[in-house]
């Protein structure tokens, strides 16, 4: 018997590993919360399988570093980072992993586990959906538009409330496998 996935996961060897290691699966490390969070901003406007195969470089410039240090980023230095074709040359996108590294210290001051202030959002459990299909699922919810809000308003970018659903999928906030993947 093959392996049931949900339908959007194609057969290349990147979203498979993506799809059965990662996605929905509840993740509360905050460098993993805050690559995610970037990661699925720089997406806005392309498919998630391209940000996926350009993730290795944007780990290498942005995510094994420690967040103070990308807040710490001059605009010169994300400028150099345009002529890398492993990232998405758009400077926008770029200044935004760094101003979310800036947000990202300022929250953490305030309310210190900045997991556990996001996983508030869904009560600190997993919202698992009834998902027949993938088209199914809904691309924005009055939680996504709620958390778009709230981090918008603590200076965060590229969080509009797709992006945020999109996170929350990723991390596990929100469960949105397939009801036939084996991976629910």
């Amino acid at each position: 018997m093959s392996t049931q996935r949900c339908g959007w996961c194609s057969d290349d060897p990147l979203y498979i590993a993506y799809h059965d290691q990662e996605w929905g699966k509840p993740q509360h490390d905050e460098n993993h919360l805050f690559e995610m969070l970037c990661l699925e901003g720089q997406q806005a406007g392309l498919s998630w399988i391209t940000v996926l195969k350009k993730r290795e470089h944007y780990r290498s410039h942005f995510f094994q570093h420690s967040i103070a240090d990308v807040a710490a980023l001059t605009d010169d230095q994300l400028e150099l980072k345009l002529s890398d074709a492993g990232l998405i040359c758009h400077i926008g996108k770029l200044k935004a992993i760094r101003d979310n590294a800036i947000a990202w210290l300022k929250l953490k001051d305030e309310v210190e586990d900045v997991s556990a202030w996001l996983w508030s959002f869904v009560d600190h459990q997993t919202e698992n959906n009834d998902v027949a299909n993938y088209r199914e699922a809904p691309a924005q919810t009055e939680l996504s538009q709620k958390l778009s809000k709230t981090l918008k308003k603590r200076g965060f970018k590229f969080v509009g409330p797709t992006t945020c659903y999109a996170f929350m999928q990723a991390v596990g906030m929100v469960n949105d496998h397939e009801n036939h993947c084996q991976f629910k």
